[in-house]
């Protein structure tokens, strides 16, 4: 597969990196030298100075023989344009735009539908607002992604110190929680992912991920001592683009609202645009403010500015002022494995949220949806069985899956089925596969082949 990526910010890099390391060909165009030397230095993959909306720099880049072209710069108009002129030159090759403007929303299914040029949109703010939504429904969950329409979620968690499971092995976890089969795909210890056995232990501090039916969801989170709770107060601390998003989605469920927000003509937009909640000009990462605000007496605050470093610090000052809940807006990717290390563990990142629309339109087989779990270690992929696939027709348990792969799920029709190694998968199941990134390739022939020694 070629692949073509315009733009070398965090998410160009980060796709390229990943789809480098999967043996993919990717070529990457930036105007930017900085961003070119940091691609050449550090990613086995082509690289062209220059704009991605110029016909000879695509060219250069072979877009002819592209399948993919990858428009994700932080100019809206220049993804636009770059499309535009990828479609010109080769109209068979797929493209992706990311547009992040506000304006562009109510256009999306037009764009779509009408602008040949452009195959699928990507808006990382809107992914955002919905993973924030997600970690706010279900408490004490770190990751939760969704599946088969929701009605399967895949969840971390992180282990408290005093849970009643800390210190059990895997193979004795059923004697000890009785009403629900659980299965465990991942533990994240450290900075290690584990693909569990019996005979490991679930320890204090592990992020444990988990697959649950929705319907089932709460009463595994009471296992894990996580416990429903009312999010009936919030401060936002940021009131750009993110945080307006959030709090036109939390006016809407009548909960109780402040916004806190540096820039005076941003505050004038947002009591213009908002309804109920109470905006507030000012730093929120001033503890006399904070303090004026009540804020030990929230249920949770949101640190949603764009700069990631007040935000850090931010988070660990309403903690230490007695907030429980707290959710970290953060840009770089390096900082991912420190956060658990610090206590914040409740974290979102716009260009992961990117990452994650962009992944399932570039995987090979039928996959439907892909989220990429904490520190891009593992990827889980929702995919239709083909016929032709490999994985239909036999047990799992005689399916040469890679070992750091695991099926954690098979949706057919109606039926949501926790696997074991007798289960089947027929064609036309979904299936939720949990894989290490390294084994990514691998399970992507399988889900789109036969292979000869099955």
């Amino acid at each position: 597969m070629k692949v073509v990526i315009v733009g070398a910010g965090e998410v160009g890099f980060h796709i390229a990196s990943r789809l480098a390391l999967e043996n993919k060909n990717v070529v990457v165009i930036d105007r930017d030298p900085e961003a070119v030397r940091r691609v050449t230095d550090n990613i086995d993959a082509q690289v062209i100075t220059g704009s991605g909306g110029s016909p000879v720099c695509l060219e250069e880049a072979g877009i002819k023989e592209a399948e993919i072209l990858l428009a994700v710069t932080d100019s809206d108009e220049t993804n636009l344009a770059s499309c535009l002129i990828a479609n010109i030159i080769s109209p068979s090759t797929k493209k992706l735009a990311r547009i992040r403007d506000a304006d562009f929303d109510h256009f999306h299914d037009e764009i779509r539908n009408n602008a040949p040029h452009i195959d699928t949109i990507i808006n990382p703010e809107i992914e955002v607002v919905k993973t924030i939504d997600r970690l706010m429904r279900f408490p004490g969950a770190v990751d939760v992604g969704e599946f088969a329409g929701g009605r399967v979620k895949f969840v971390g968690i992180s282990l408290d110190k005093s849970t009643s499971i800390a210190g059990v092995r895997l193979a004795d976890l059923p004697a000890e929680i009785g009403r629900q089969r659980l299965l465990i795909a991942a533990i994240l210890r450290g900075d290690t992912l584990i693909i569990p056995h019996g005979d490991d232990v679930l320890m204090a501090g592990d992020i444990i991920y988990f697959i649950s039916k929705e319907e089932q969801l709460f009463d595994i989170l009471e296992i894990f001592d996580k416990h429903a709770q009312p999010m009936n107060r919030v401060i936002i601390i940021g009131g750009g683009r993110i945080g307006f998003r959030l709090a036109t989605l939390l006016e809407e469920r009548s909960v109780h609202l402040k916004i806190i927000e540096k820039d005076a003509d941003q505050c004038a937009h947002l009591a213009d645009k908002l309804n109920k909640a109470v905006v507030i000009h000012g730093d929120g990462s001033s503890q006399e403010l904070l303090r004026e605000e009540n804020i030990q007496e929230m249920d949770m605050v949101l640190t949603l500015t764009n700069d990631e470093e007040s935000n850090i610090l931010t988070s660990l000052l309403v903690k230490q002022m007695g907030v429980k809940n707290t959710i970290t807006r953060i840009n770089k990717f390096s900082y991912f494995p420190l956060m658990s290390t610090i206590g914040l563990l409740q974290i979102v990142s716009p260009r992961l949220s990117a990452i994650n629309s962009i992944l399932q339109h570039i995987r090979r087989g039928k996959v439907l949806s892909a989220i990429s779990i904490k520190g891009e270690q593992a990827e889980v992929m929702e995919a239709e069985a083909l016929e032709t696939s490999g994985i239909v027709g036999k047990p799992l348990r005689k399916i040469s899956f890679p070992k750091r792969a695991l099926v954690t799920a098979i949706i057919r029709k109606d039926d949501i089925i926790i696997p074991s190694g007798d289960s089947v998968i027929e064609p036309h199941d979904r299936i939720i596969i949990f894989a290490q990134r390294h084994d990514v390739p691998k399970i992507e022939k399988i889900l789109a082949v036969k292979l000869e020694y099955f």
